[in-house]
Order: C-alpha cells, then sequence, then structure tokens
C-alpha cells in the first residue's frame, strides 16, 4: 500500500529528504510540505522540475500552522520531521499533535540522508545556530588551500526564492549574488567565501550540486546550516559548540546528535565566555562523545574605528538568524559596544517597520538589539526604515556583509566584524591536516 507523506520543513533539509528519500519512491505519496521558521516560504510550490515524474503538478508547501488538520483531511499515514534548532519539547510536542491525528512519526537517521562524494570531504555544524560555523568552515578552507588543495565550500539550503532557478547556484563573484537575487541572508553567508577567493555552492538538489563541485575541488567543506547535520558523509566532522548556551548541546535538535558524531568539537567564543561555562562544555562533551578532539577558539570581534562608539548612543544590528530561532540575545555588536565603552545601546522596537514587528512577536526574546531581517525586498526596506527611524549616535553593524551595499543608512555606520581564532594546541587547522591529508 502507499502511504501518504507530509514533510515538515523550513525550506531546506526537508527538500533534501524529500530528494533523496522520497523521490521516485513509489512506497510513498508525498501530499506536501509544510513551512515554519523563515518568513514567507508557504504558499509556494515544490516545481515538478525538481519533484520528479511521480509529481507532475508539483508538490504544495503549506503553513504548518494547520498541520493536525492536514494530516485528516489528507489522510496522512506518515510525517516526517524534516527541520532544525528545534528544542526536544517541541519536536515532542509536534510528534503528539501527530500522533493524536492518526499518523505516525519520524525523523529520518542522520547519516541516512549524507550523499557520498568522490573526494574528500570536511563538514562543519554546529549544537546551535550562531555558534559560528561559518567563520570556522572558513577558516578550514583557508588552511586546505594553505596545504595546497583544491578547495571548494558548499552551503546548507536557502532557497527562498524561485526553486526552479535555485537548482544549483555557484558563487564566485559579486555578480553571482546579483544573478541569483540573494537574500541578505544568503550574502551574509556566501560573500565573506567569495572575498578569501573561493567557490561557494548551495541550491535545492544537493545531489547534482555535489557532482558539479567534485569536478573542481580536491575537498569539500560542508558548511552547514543552524544545527543541521550534514548533507554529504563526511571524512571528518567539525561540530561548533558555544559556551554561552551551555547546556543547550543535549537539549536541541538535531544538535544533540551533532555532538555524537563529531570528530572535532570547537567550544568557540572563549575569549567572550565564563571559563566556568566552558569547563562544564567539556565535560559534557566528553561524557557523551569521549572519542571527540576538544579545540578551543575565540571569535575574534573588531571595529574599525571602534573607539568612536565611547560615550556614544548606538543602534545594534546583529545577524539574524542567531537572534531568531538562535535565541541568543547578544551577538558581536553587543560585545564591541561594550568593549568600547558604548554610553547606550539604543532600543529599536519602538520604531519597528512593517515585517519586523512580527518578528519581534515571534521572538519576543530579542531584546534591545535589532535582526537584520532581509528575506525578501519589502523585508528589506523595512529593515532601512527602523534603523532610519531609531534615535542613535551611531549604527553599529555586526553582520557578516557590508550592510550599506543593500540599505541606504541615513546615520554614522561602523561595521563590526567578527572572525575564528585559534586558542588551543593542536589547532583546528592542525588537526583537520591530521585527519584529512
Amino acid at each position: 500500500m502507499v502511504e501518504n507523506v507530509i514533510i515538515m520543513g523550513a525550506a531546506g533539509r526537508d527538500f533534501h529528504n524529500f530528494n533523496v528519500y522520497f523521490r521516485d519512491n513509489k512506497r510513498y505519496n508525498v501530499v506536501c510540505f509544510t513551512a515554519t521558521q523563515i518568513p514567507d516560504i508557504d504558499g509556494r510550490l515544490y516545481p515538478p522540475e525538481i519533484a520528479g515524474s511521480m509529481y507532475p503538478d508539483g508538490i504544495p508547501i503549506k503553513s504548518d500552522e494547520n498541520l493536525m488538520d492536514l494530516i485528516k483531511e489528507n489522510n496522512v499515514d506518515l510525517v516526517a520531521f524534516s527541520y532544525s534548532d528545534i528544542p526536544h519539547t517541541e519536536v515532542m510536542h509536534k510528534a503528539s499533535q501527530v500522533t493524536a491525528a492518526g499518523a505516525d512519526f519520524i525523523i529520518i537517521g542522520a547519516q541516512y540522508t549524507m550523499l557520498e562524494s568522490s573526494k574528500k570531504v570536511v563538514s562543519v555544524c554546529a549544537i546551535r545556530t550562531g555558534c559560528g560555523k561559518s567563520q570556522t568552515s572558513r577558516q578550514i578552507v583557508q588552511v586546505l588551500q594553505d596545504a595546497g588543495q583544491k578547495v571548494v565550500s558548499v552551503r546548507h539550503p536557502m532557497p527562498y526564492g524561485d526553486l526552479t532557478r535555485q537548482i544549483v547556484q555557484r558563487f564566485e563573484t559579486y555578480e553571482d549574488f546579483e544573478k541569483h537575487a540573494c537574500t541578505i541572508e544568503e550574502r551574509e553567508e556566501y560573500e565573506p567565501v567569495v572575498d578569501m577567493g573561493a567557490v561557494i555552492y548551495a541550491g535545492v538538489d544537493y545531489g547534482k550540486i555535489l557532482r558539479r563541485a567534485e569536478k573542481e575541488a580536491d575537498v569539500i567543506v560542508w558548511d552547514g546550516g543552524n544545527n543541521d547535520t550534514p548533507f554529504f558523509k563526511p571524512d571528518v566532522n567539525v561540530v561548533v559548540f558555544d559556551p554561552h548556551r551551555a547546556g543547550h548541546e543535549t537539549t536541541f535538535h538535531p544538535g544533540e546528535t551533532n555532538m555524537l558524531l563529531a570528530d572535532i568539537a570547537v567550544i568557540n567564543k572563549v575569549d567572550s565566555a565564563d571559563p566556568k561555562d566552558v569547563e562544564t562544555l567539556k565535560q559534557t562533551i566528553a561524557r557523551h562523545n569521549p572519542n571527540a578532539r576538544i579545540v578551543l577558539a575565540d571569535s575574534e570581534v573588531t571595529a574599525e574605528n571602534g573607539e568612536s562608539m565611547a560615550g556614544k548612543r548606538v543602534l545594534v544590528v546583529e545577524d539574524g538568524p542567531t537572534l531568531t530561532h538562535g535565541h541568543m540575545k547578544f551577538g558581536a555588536g553587543v560585545i564591541a559596544a561594550q568593549r568600547y565603552g558604548a554610553a547606550e545601546i539604543v532600543d529599536p522596537r519602538p520604531c519597528l517597520v512593517g515585517s519586523l514587528k512580527g518578528t519581534f512577536e515571534t521572538y519576543p526574546g530579542i531584546g534591545k538589539v535589532l535582526p537584520a531581517m532581509g528575506y525578501g525586498d519589502q523585508q528589506v526596506k523595512d529593515l532601512e526604515e527602523t534603523i532610519n527611524a531609531c534615535d542613535c549616535d551611531i549604527v553599529v553593524s555586526a553582520t557578516p556583509i557590508d550592510l550599506t551595499r543593500l540599505v541606504n543608512i541615513e546615520k554614522p555606520t561602523l561595521r563590526v566584524v567578527y572572525a575564528y581564532r585559534d586558542n588551543s594546541k593542536p589547532t583546528l587547522g592542525e588537526l583537520v591536516k591530521e585527519m584529512m591529508i
């Protein structure tokens, strides 16, 4: 008998699970995807060009708010949970809704959906959004390039536009960002890699992406998203931990899975964390995965002309996903503002415009910093108007990109950047080379 299936996701892991597990599988009939976490990704269609011959009309993508009704209306037998950075308790709340509506609930095994490569693969994952995966993966790219390897980075998917045009995306120049109509969130991940002279891929169909990347690489670096597990089977699995959120490594899905699969465990942000939290993480990793090699690292925060913040009222703009589903209350911008003696961090909430109001309603714990939300043109406009409406002396931009390229900021703007820095021996690069080369 054919089983009717719903895949729960957020325009990433869900599409990958469909492509490698459900597509062309006559045992299953996928009636829809459900979407959450990312604004405005429901109401679309997973197009027939990607969905395969079994789905000539494509597959609808619906909001997960009506999950139980969707199960009952479509006689659904099975619901596959396929998104990341979710508290364990919330995963089970979803499971309870599914089973109460009469369907089975599954989480597909991490290794079952990992594609095998003909080239060496280093994966970089994390236990939460905002731990520092991207700066860690760039460090590994640099180490391998310096060792004479041809390295290509592949980023976890962020296909928020026309899926038929995002099947395989390759970024080598800034013109490629315009060609693919990248959102702020996408550019934050891709621009720093291009700036270091490397190539980065992303898209929807990671089987096709892998084959393309293999043609120009000796080593592929998987740059994970959220706290998801790798899409490619790694030769070395690097997992990044955040001592500012010690304890989350055992309470969020699938971050705990990543901890258990880690070959190298990087405890990041040691320079700004409480040493007791760093020690707690060491003990937790050693208890749950005693074979993992532990590396300590700093997230080095720098700001050109940072001293100009002294005594000033500053509006801090931080990386969006870190503050939203990453549940962080601060990032590099706040650290820089405190370090350089800002008099006040201005609260953006009285000035919020349009969709930014909804962001703070959905994530009330954000507090007195502004997430750089930009999942579409209107949201970028809302961000611009919110920034310009705030009464401040300086805008402190701590996103991974130069925000002034995309947003017209009418106030003096100071950019804060952060980068990986080793804090222990052996270094991350030494361990990766030991395991890889």
